[in-house]
């Protein structure tokens, strides 16, 4: 799967160039580092609520909740990457179409934010459809202070 976000002006970078913990294999179609200076949003709940508004916008997204990874990790003793404060997962489905039943393992979709202290970490994976790789890179881009 390639990558669809390349603005040079987010430093959105393909998965050939995504940085460190990138594991081989696992398609991700966006990762995006930006101080916490450069946008206005300063927690990972105001990053969550700014997401659950952009689904909410579109009738044909369906929020469907925010896991905890960080919790859950932390709960059961498993292993956190040095630098990493705070990380959620923002499930939602778009619901274009269900062309097969085999799609149902790729969905629904996820964006990843991690708060790293002095900056934000998102990630997610490129989807089967144009229009949902295309809706979670404008709404990742509209992060970006003007």
């Amino acid at each position: 799967m390639k990558s669809h976000l390349l603005s040079a002006a987010l430093m959105i970078l393909p998965v050939a160039q995504a940085p460190a913990q990138q594991l081989p294999g696992v398609p991700v179609a966006g990762q995006e580092a930006f101080n916490k200076s450069e946008t206005d949003f300063k927690t990972v709940d105001a990053l969550v609520e700014y997401y659950k508004g952009k689904i909410a916008e579109n009738s044909k997204v369906k929020f469907i909740g925010v896991f905890d990874h960080y919790a859950h990790t932390s709960s059961i003793g498993g292993d956190i990457a040095p630098g990493i404060v705070a990380a959620v997962d923002i499930i939602f489905c778009f619901g274009f179409a269900l062309p097969s039943p085999q799609m149902l393992a790729v969905r629904p979709r996820s964006i990843g934010v991690a708060d790293m202290g002095d900056k934000f970490i998102i990630s997610f994976m490129e989807a089967p459809m144009q229009p949902a790789n295309q809706a979670m890179e404008a709404w990742t881009l509209g992060l970006r202070k003007n």
